[in-house]
């Protein structure tokens, strides 16, 4: 069997903005609403990108794999019936049937027990904010992130949060219009081998674009990123990993028909291989 991890936002499905559709009006793609908030119309996908994604699980178990909470994922339908297993929090939780697995969460709660508490962190990046920070969160009694003015954010203000989270734990990462505080052990890669374990499966595939989509993209045999995003912006590299050559929601598209055809070459490899030189 191969797992298909995919982180959502622009990757597989992009807000209007994100779209970054450059081309004449009458020559746009049609698009597929996969997400509302608040009544308005907020993530879609390309028509080649539904029928990407449709065809990917078709050679796939694909898991929904996001920083999202489970109440922001809960809000994206995605084509075809939903996903068996599904990963939010940025690890944090593993959905089984759209339903947090007990078990997951144990194991969850002994990792972080290695890291500073989610309260001790949450105190210091109230105590360094500043105007800049024009909001605070926490997801989940997880992780935290702020809400940011990019243009006003001051020099270095970033990396010093990066140095002081460091010492007791934790990474930070800036992200768009938000910096993440996310516990070091948290991370999707630790929940996409729980998958595959579960599932039996000898292969893992992943997409992403954003810093904390990485150690997944590391952990996965072969990997996609889009041509844009933070991890394109660092210049981000791997022997295992393609790099889109589109951006923007062409990107997605792209992307998710190169997992296809890499999860058939991989399926034709393995299914010439002996018994005993298969996971």
């Amino acid at each position: 069997m191969i797992v298909a991890c995919l982180d959502l936002d622009r990757t597989v499905i992009y807000s209007a903005a994100a779209l970054d559709l450059r081309m004449p009006d009458h020559e746009a793609p049609r698009l597929l609403c996969v997400e509302v908030y608040r009544g308005v119309p907020l993530s879609f996908l390309t028509e080649d990108g539904v029928a990407a994604f449709t065809a990917l699980r078709e050679v796939a178990e694909v898991v929904p794999t996001t920083t999202r909470t489970p109440e922001q994922l809960a809000r994206v339908h995605l084509p075809g019936p939903p996903p068996r297993y599904a990963i939010a929090a940025n690890g944090g939780h593993l959905l089984v049937d759209g339903v947090p697995d007990p078990d997951w969460a144990a194991v969850v709660r002994r990792r972080l027990s290695g890291c500073a508490p989610l309260a001790e962190v949450e105190s210091h990046l109230t105590a360094v904010s500043g105007t800049f920070v024009l909001n605070r969160r926490t997801a989940d009694d997880l992780f935290a992130y702020a809400v940011v003015d990019r243009p006003t954010l001051p020099d270095g203000w970033v990396d010093a949060l990066g140095a002081w989270c460091a010492e007791r734990g934790w990474t930070v990462s800036l992200q768009g219009r938000k910096v993440y505080a996310v516990p070091r052990a948290l991370t999707k890669s630790a929940a996409a081998r729980e998958v595959c374990a579960r599932l039996g499966a000898g292969t893992l595939l992943a997409a992403g674009d954003s810093l904390l989509d990485a150690d997944l993209l590391a952990a996965a045999d072969r990997a996609v990123r889009p041509a844009h995003g933070e991890l394109h912006d660092t210049g981000f590299t791997l022997d295992t990993l393609t790099v889109t050559s589109a951006s923007g929601g062409a990107a997605g598209a792209e992307l998710l028909g190169t997992l296809r055809e890499l999860a058939v070459r991989m399926s034709a490899v393995r299914s010439r291989l002996p018994a005993h030189g298969r996971v």
